[in-house]
């Protein structure tokens, strides 16, 4: 069996970057995923979904290297979801959390991805002035 979830939305907060006991990155944000709508009645729609991404080795260090808060990302990955009922009571939630296998970062404006997946190389320039040529 294999199973893979594509999202593409923006950074919720910061990458939190920690490592484990043998050595081992392990990166963590949160992305918000939006769908926009207009009803039949004209009325416009929203509704934001929200997914706990991890991210290991040397992915884990890039995405913690190059990602904001705001950062618009396109992950890829293998999808859990899990119940729980909030400490403080009330209606039982579900968390969706993804294991990245690939992250791409895209462009503010919109004009496509830019391939940053578990292979991604060292440096990336941001800004058209730091190109070599």
């Amino acid at each position: 069996m294999f199973q893979q979830c594509i999202i593409i939305g923006n950074l919720g907060r910061d990458p939190e970057m920690r490592f484990l006991g043998d050595g081992t990155p392990v990166t963590s944000f949160s992305v918000a995923v939006n769908r926009k709508w207009t009803g039949r009645d004209g009325n416009p729609g929203e509704k934001t979904w929200w997914f706990r991404v991890t991210c290991w080795g040397r992915l884990a260090e890039t995405t913690n290297q190059y990602l904001r808060k705001g950062s618009p990302v396109m992950v890829i990955g293998e999808v859990d979801a899990s119940a729980y009922i909030p400490r403080e009571g009330g209606e039982p939630r579900a968390s969706l959390e993804l294991t990245a296998r690939d992250v791409r970062f895209l462009p503010r404006g919109g004009s496509g991805p830019q391939d940053m997946g578990a292979g991604a190389g060292m440096d990336y320039p941001t800004e058209e002035e730091d190109i070599p040529f």
